[in-house]
């Protein structure tokens, strides 16, 4: 469950951030591994600070560093220039990239925002002006057509977990899953061709099943009916050979052996969150307009989206060739 990330017995945070990941599950509705972010942020930072501030001997391993007893007045004291000096050290002694910095620069500013605007116990908040760094938006990495079909069809269909695996990849690379989106799917949620999950921040979302979806569906509900689990993991679609739940690492482990198996080049850059690119991109060069497929991933932010719409490089080369004047030569 959700509330287990606030036993303060586990977890020795302060107060103040209890509070907050609290609000950030039951009102703000973010999911555990956001929220699993957000603590790990603010854990990192906390010790930093005590370092940073000689709260604690300097030879004190990182790790060991127990924040529990920092109170609001410390954290009171907190000034901007603190603050960029924390995101100097995660930047040159935790190697973090650009992305890293900036999911830290957002957990700061939700946290000193909810305790200066809703908790009211600081007197002022030095995010309002901590700027986050510049990224840069890159390409998604994404499998081509050819590829895709390729790493469908290296699969055995006299391997134990064919029927199961070969739905997994079916689901990424028709509907754009999300990893947790896939592993949390109920049977009782499907129905027909419409299947009803909980994505990003637990908002509930409609996924329609196309015919290949369907099939591969139908086939290992064959198998998967006749399972005889825990009651808790009846409603459970995707199982492991233990019966429970699959987990987030294993389905990244059999989407990196299969891409390994069907020859793709460069296959330690693809995860599950790439064949989510690849069914995003397949869609757009196939005409899926950009608001639709902002429904289809369960996008916030329709500059999310956008990112594909500048990787059909093959239709701009088309589109450029087609000027009559690109066949006039000089004589």
């Amino acid at each position: 469950m959700i509330y287990d990330i606030f036993n303060t017995k586990q977890d020795n945070l302060p107060t103040s951030v209890q509070s907050f990941l609290l609000y950030l599950g039951t009102i703000k509705g973010k999911s555990t591994n956001t929220i699993e972010g957000y603590k790990s942020d603010l854990t990192i930072f906390f010790r930093f600070l005590l370092l940073y501030k000689q709260k604690v001997p300097g030879n004190t391993p990182f790790e060991t560093i127990d924040i529990r007893n920092i109170d609001c007045s410390f954290i009171d004291s907190i000034q901007l220039n603190d603050l960029y000096a924390f995101l100097l050290f995660v930047e040159k002694y935790r190697n973090n990239g650009t992305y890293a910095r900036a999911r830290k620069v957002a957990t700061l500013k939700s946290y000193y925002n909810y305790l200066y605007s809703k908790e009211k116990t600081i007197s002022h908040n030095p995010a309002i002006e901590l700027e986050s760094p510049k990224i840069q938006k890159r390409q998604p990495v994404h499998l081509s057509l050819d590829q895709s079909i390729s790493l469908l069809e290296s699969l055995d269909r006299n391997k134990k977990n064919y029927t199961r695996d070969y739905c997994i990849l079916t689901l990424f690379l028709n509907c754009g899953l999300r990893l947790s989106e896939l592993c949390s799917i109920q049977i009782s949620r499907i129905s027909d061709d419409i299947l009803t999950i909980i994505g990003k921040g637990n908002k509930e979302r409609t996924v329609y099943l196309n015919d290949a979806c369907l099939a591969a569906l139908k086939e290992y509900l064959e198998l998967r009916l006749n399972i005889e689990t825990e009651l808790q993991y009846k409603d459970v679609l995707f199982l492991s050979t233990h019966k429970k739940p699959i987990r987030h690492r294993s389905v990244e482990v059999l989407v990196k052996k299969y891409i390994i198996q069907s020859g793709i080049t460069d296959a330690h850059k693809y995860t599950p969150h790439k064949l989510r690119h690849t069914a995003a991109t397949i869609m757009y060069q196939n005409g899926v307009d950009i608001r639709k497929l902002q429904t289809i991933l369960g996008h916030e932010s329709i500059s999310t989206t956008e990112i594909y719409t500048h990787i059909n490089d093959n239709a701009l080369r088309e589109a450029v060739k087609s000027n009559p004047l690109g066949k006039i030569r000089s004589k």
